[in-house]
């Protein structure tokens, strides 16, 4: 069991380019040779049409899962797949070992509908601090990478994310209906004002990266899944955006936030929309 933060910064200052590596072989492996090319039995639904898993999840979750594991002796996994064969495994995102947050390929639906806008998404937490991620578009040959306190690259590049251009509607993606409540449902409604150009979201990791990229100006989403939010929400902060609840507090990986919630590229942006959502709700 590793005991010291000093252990863990001390690994990131030296074997970030290993995790880059699994990543990047994760999806050699097992992701892209299954892209344009999956059967219909290599791919089932989970909760409902718009919640599909493949062959390709499963596999490059299971790779994931054993080579990271041995990258930092003492860490655990939490996995998107592994947690819906068995969700008490989510409940190590409290516990005292440092915890991968995996999610093999976010964006499961365009991936099967053999668009590239999907992605691997890989944080490293502890104590629900994020200290570390790796944001994945193996069709597009992208990565990001994001160490707090360090900064957040897209192929070794410096990202910043700035302020939106005055004078132009703000772009924000938003949670699919289908993951909404009726109160959330309502808050979403505050974005449709003048000023504001709502859509629904993609793959959730591709658009924390153009926030990070100053492409997009924001996010508001109604789900918790830290699989899905934790290595965007880092690469957010260490491009200068920022993120908050309903309640104007941060989103908390472990849970029990107020949502609807927003990730911006800057504090006067998520504020802005949060003044809208909770005028909806």
């Amino acid at each position: 069991m590793i005991e010291h933060m000093e252990t863990i910064d001390e690994f990131l200052a030296h074997r970030t380019a290993d995790v880059e590596r699994a990543v990047r072989e994760a999806a050699a492996t097992e992701i892209m040779p299954r892209f344009r090319q999956l059967a219909a039995h290599e791919i089932d639904q989970k909760s409902g049409p718009h919640d599909l898993v493949t062959d390709a999840d499963r596999k490059a979750e299971q790779y994931l899962t054993e080579v990271l594991g041995k990258l930092l002796p003492g860490s655990v996994v939490v996995g998107e797949e592994a947690v819906h064969a068995n969700p008490a495994t989510y409940e190590a995102l409290q516990g005292e070992a440092p915890v991968w947050i995996v999610d093999p390929v976010d964006g499961t639906r365009q991936f099967v509908h053999g668009d590239t806008g999907f992605c691997t998404l890989v944080a490293l937490a502890r104590h629900g601090v994020v200290l570390a991620s790796w944001t994945y578009a193996p069709a597009r040959d992208q990565l990001a990478v994001a160490v707090r306190g360090r900064g957040a690259l897209l192929d070794g590049e410096r990202l910043l994310a700035g302020p939106p251009d005055l004078g132009r509607d703000l772009e924000v993606a938003t949670s699919h209906p289908d993951y909404t409540t009726d109160d959330q449902k309502r808050a979403l409604l505050g974005l449709r004002t003048e000023g504001v150009s709502p859509r629904p979201c993609g793959s959730a990791g591709l658009e924390y990266l153009a926030i990070a990229r100053g492409e997009l100006d924001a996010v508001a989403f109604s789900w918790e899944a830290a699989w899905d939010h934790a290595a965007g929400l880092l690469l957010v902060e260490e491009a200068g955006g920022t993120h908050l609840t309903l309640a104007g507090e941060p989103f908390r990986i472990t849970g029990g936030n107020t949502l609807p919630f927003t990730a911006a590229r800057d504090a006067a942006t998520a504020r802005r929309v949060l003044d809208l959502l909770s005028g909806g709700a």
